[in-house]
C-alpha cells in the first residue's frame, strides 16, 4: 500500500483487482473521506477533490 499527499493530507490506496477499481481514504482526521478512480489520474482527482471540499467546509464552520 503506498499514500497521497496533499496540501498536509494523508491517503491511502488500494486496488480491488475484480473491480478494477482503485480506493483510498484520507487518514489522520476524524471525518471520512473517501475516493476511487478506475485510473490513478481519476483516484488522484477525486482525492484532491475530496480534499478541498474538506477544507472548504472546515471553513465554513469556524
Amino acid at each position: 500500500m503506498c499514500d497521497l499527499k496533499y496540501k498536509g493530507y494523508r491517503g491511502t490506496v488500494k486496488y480491488f483487482e475484480e473491480e478494477k477499481l482503485y480506493y483510498g481514504k484520507v487518514i489522520g482526521i476524524k471525518d471520512l473521506i473517501s475516493y476511487e478512480g478506475e485510473t490513478l489520474d481519476e483516484l488522484l482527482e477525486d482525492f484532491h477533490e475530496g480534499v478541498d471540499q474538506y477544507i472548504s467546509d472546515l471553513q465554513k464552520r469556524n
